[in-house]
């Protein structure tokens, strides 16, 4: 990855973050972070919202299960990982967009307090960890070639 942007981001969730499975069963979760500039304006004496920059993230394996399991919409987090351009064609026009593939995700405690668990590993690529409680969110990764995962793996 040398020579990409590596950056870390502070906002907040937008949506529930989505868990999917590649075809070999390696799990990775997307999710898109609002950060929002906000300043002080002192002629009205109020905080103004100039705007918010929306990055879709991902974030691959073991750390993909653990922020399936922690994440909800509306949660501030802090974000680590390397800035990605990609194009693609939309009614026949060049788009492009930006996105980050996470090393790091975080709660941010600006505005709230955490309790810490330890995750337990998988013992298996698309399993969920021990009491994960969600059977529906996870279940077990698709057959190679049923087209409901991924086909390519992550960039590492």
């Amino acid at each position: 990855m040398a020579g990409l942007p590596e950056i870390t981001i502070a906002g907040t969730v937008v949506a529930d973050p989505e868990m999917r499975f590649t075809n070999s069963g390696a799990g990775v979760v997307n999710f898109t972070v609002a950060a929002n500039d906000r300043r002080y304006d002192r002629e009205k004496g109020e905080w103004v919202d100039a705007g918010a920059t929306f990055l879709r993230c991902s974030i691959w394996r073991q750390a993909a299960e653990n922020v399936t399991e922690t994440l909800t919409k509306g949660m501030r987090v802090l974000v680590t990982g390397v800035l990605r351009q990609r194009s693609y064609e939309k009614d026949g026009q060049t788009q492009y967009a930006f996105e980050v593939d996470a090393t790091e995700v975080a709660v941010s405690l600006k505005f709230a307090t955490a309790t810490v668990k330890k995750a337990t590993r998988s013992s298996t690529a698309g399993a969920p960890p021990a009491g994960a409680g969600q059977p529906d969110a996870w279940g077990s990764a698709p057959p190679a070639g049923s087209g409901g995962g991924f086909s390519d793996e992550p960039p590492f």
